[in-house]
């Protein structure tokens, strides 16, 4: 596991758990709105922690966390990712997964084992406009298309979430995703948000009443949809 962050403590990461924060390193788009530009892209001299590094802080935290969050990046492209958790899991702690959805089978077999208790998937787009917003080329859109529909199944908690910039989005939008997501368990909208980290940092965001518009469009297909983070 290349591990190059930690957060020892948040209340936010885990929904209604005390958790730490833990951050892969590298990751398969290359999202201009994306504002972790040093895990997705590491510099030559990242500093990497190691796993005995995170499980001293585990071991000596285990009875004030509740769980922990795996977040990147996109975690599932560590192929250990399986017995980083395993070892987690042993200390009594939940697991909750954030992911892009890329690798479906890593996700299933997460879920088979009882490895994750909560996962939270990024749809960054529309099917048809996920090529230009996760800067790929020729994309198979399939991988994320087989993980939404493994989520919806219910065998574990999830939600589904998007970043919203004005640059990128618009109503239809939120008609053609809430059409794909429907009767999801719960979608969450994020406002787009500057940051020195941000890897193209061209866009704004919506107003709050452009934001609760979309909320309206998405609620007949997704009932559970909030924002998130909306000041």
């Amino acid at each position: 596991m290349l591990i190059l962050g930690l957060q020892k403590t948040t209340l936010l990461d885990y929904p209604g758990k005390v958790a730490s924060t833990i951050f892969t390193g590298g990751c398969n788009f290359r999202c201009p709105f994306c504002h972790n530009r040093d895990l997705v892209i590491p510099p030559e001299d990242v500093f990497a922690f190691s796993e005995e590094e995170i499980f001293a802080h585990l071991n000596k935290k285990k009875n004030i966390l509740d769980g922990v969050c795996i977040t990147g990046g996109e975690p599932t492209l560590h192929k250990d990712l399986p017995e980083f958790i395993k070892k987690i899991k042993a200390l009594g702690l939940l697991v909750k997964l954030d992911s892009n959805g890329t690798n479906p089978d890593m996700l299933s077999f997460l879920i088979d084992n009882h490895l994750v208790d909560y996962v939270a998937m990024d749809i960054k787009h529309t099917k048809e406009k996920y090529n230009s917003i996760a800067c790929m080329t020729h994309f198979d859109i399939s991988p994320i298309e087989a993980s939404v529909t493994l989520l919806k199944q219910g065998r574990v908690a999830y939600e589904f979430r998007t970043t919203i910039m004005k640059e990128c989005h618009e109503a239809s939008d939120m008609e053609d995703i809430g059409n794909w997501l429907r009767g999801a368990d719960a979608y969450y909208l994020q406002s787009y948000k500057e940051s020195e980290q941000v890897i193209n940092p061209v866009f704004s965001a919506h107003s709050k009443a452009t934001l609760e518009s979309f909320v309206n469009i998405l609620k007949p297909y997704v009932q559970n949809t909030q924002l998130r983070g909306i000041d």
